[in-house]
């Protein structure tokens, strides 16, 4: 164990971390202006270039990571790191709000999946007014997951499937633990997979018929392993917000609701325990990569142009999605070995990737608000319109037009997502290893993945949009 670690006098270890911290406040704000300035006009970025060259716009994004990672780097008051993530404050019991709270959000969850499924079988056949496609799509997919990881993961209550299973007879069979959640990384792919390159975000019939085939295959399998086994390992949708929520400030203990800082609970160990569990924390990066990429005028030349050789649009597609999955979570598990060659730990490679996989997650939530921010203010009026009166749908629904300073905003969440990651990897660094020097090197690899992440990101959302052919 290096003997220095703790050994300079509290006082100055305290001031040179505030410090440090001042310091990388200061970097992320600068970077982010200046990105933010290279970012004006992006929303009509599909009638006019950036002012400031591309290549610029991206790499300020990445120097901003590379830079609060080297600054995270002298943050080495181990007391202080410990305060930052294990800061926790009560906000009262609440079992009895909880109880009734929980009752009313199953109820309301019943009664969305009903609706959900009968208008999109029964209402008008137009997207922009149909119950179903708004609310899953704006409303859940968009909004919701964003209360997910802003304030607190609700979707246990108000899972409608769980609520019928747990009032069915339930555990014939015993979930095989070896298969741990390669289900719900399978699942979660099927389902983006689904999204993308079907007609279910068009067509409110096949969304309906779609959740009708969901909701069979879930129900049966919550009662053939039961719903714990089940929602924990198997089901996306409850994985997608369960890993979700740790990013939130909010969350339910046995002693009550507790607040702390956002993407603290992401140091903590448990949640993430094997490769499954990494598989699908970089899923949640690449979906939102691919959704973003299929969406641009460059990834529709590239599929285009692979198409005028012959080749089957839909295989361009599922090819891209796979093989861009398997690079992605390749290049990680690829920083995991480089980092346990490096250091010589007695640390596998497998427990670093497993341990250093949670501040991902944090990356996911800023690009999730990206990708959905300004599509979910926008169809909010929508969504208003449909939740109020969901038998009467408007004639003339109302869609906001965002003004152009709206574009400068993704750009500000991508850099507080990766933000947040590199500080939650850097204090998940001085939980693993006793040595200051192994703790700081030991985020090396990962804070260039990291970087990766960040440029490709950015680099996506500077290009024009564009609908994805052939889709």
């Amino acid at each position: 164990m290096d003997s220095r670690d703790d050994t300079p006098s509290r006082s100055v270890a305290h001031l040179t971390s505030w410090l440090v911290v001042v310091a990388l406040a200061a970097v992320a704000f600068v970077g982010t202006v200046t990105a933010s300035n290279a970012a004006v006009g992006l929303d009509g970025a599909s009638q006019e270039s950036l002012s400031i060259p591309r290549w610029l716009y991206v790499a300020t994004g990445g120097a901003v990571i590379g830079a609060s990672g080297l600054l995270a780097s002298f943050v080495t008051d181990r007391r202080f790191i410990e305060s930052i993530h294990s800061w926790r404050r009560s906000l009262g019991d609440g079992r009895t709000v909880r109880r009734g709270g929980r009752l009313a959000l199953s109820v309301l969850g019943l009664l969305l999946l009903s609706l959900t499924v009968f208008l999109g079988f029964t209402g008008p056949q137009v997207p922009t007014v149909n119950f179903a496609i708004v609310l899953v799509f704006a409303g859940m997919r968009a909004g919701f997951t964003m209360t997910t990881y802003l304030f607190g993961n609700v979707w246990p209550a108000l899972n409608p499937w769980r609520t019928v299973a747990e009032l069915l007879p339930k555990g014939f069979v015993t979930y095989p633990k070896r298969f741990g959640r390669w289900p719900a990384v399978a699942g979660l792919l099927a389902l983006v997979w689904v999204e993308t390159a079907t007609g279910v975000t068009r067509l409110p019939s096949s969304l309906a018929t779609a959740l009708v085939v969901y909701s069979v295959l879930t129900v049966a399998g919550a009662v053939l392993f039961g719903p714990d086994d089940w929602f924990d390992f198997v089901d996306p949708v409850s994985v997608f917000f369960a890993f979700y929520g740790r990013v939130a400030p909010l969350t339910w203990t046995r002693e009550g609701l507790q607040l702390h800082l956002p993407g603290m609970r992401l140091v903590e160990d448990g949640f993430v325990d094997e490769l499954a569990d990494v598989a699908f924390v970089v899923a949640l990066v690449w979906e939102l990569t691919f959704s973003g990429f299929v969406t641009t005028t460059a990834g529709a030349s590239f599929v285009e142009g692979l198409a005028g050789l012959g080749l089957p649009p839909l295989l361009i597609y599922g090819v891209s999605y796979l093989g861009g999955f398997a690079a992605f979570l390749g290049l990680y598990l690829l920083a995991a070995r480089f980092a346990a060659n490096y250091l010589r730990t007695y640390r596998s490679a497998r427990e670093l990737a497993v341990r250093f996989a949670p501040p991902l997650l944090a990356i996911a939530a800023g690009y999730h608000l990206a990708h959905y921010f300004g599509f979910f203010v926008s169809l909010s009026p929508s969504l208003v319109t449909v939740l109020v009166s969901p038998f009467t749908p408007s004639p003339n629904p109302l869609v906001l037009s965002l003004p152009a300073w709206f574009g400068s905003l993704n750009v500000v969440f991508v850099l507080l997502g990766h933000l947040f990651a590199v500080w939650a990897a850097h204090s998940i660094a001085y939980g693993l290893f006793p040595s200051r020097l192994q703790a700081i090197r030991s985020q090396y690899s990962f804070v260039l993945v990291m970087m990766l992440y960040t440029a490709l990101s950015l680099w996506l959302i500077s290009l024009p949009t564009t609908q994805p052919p052939f889709l």
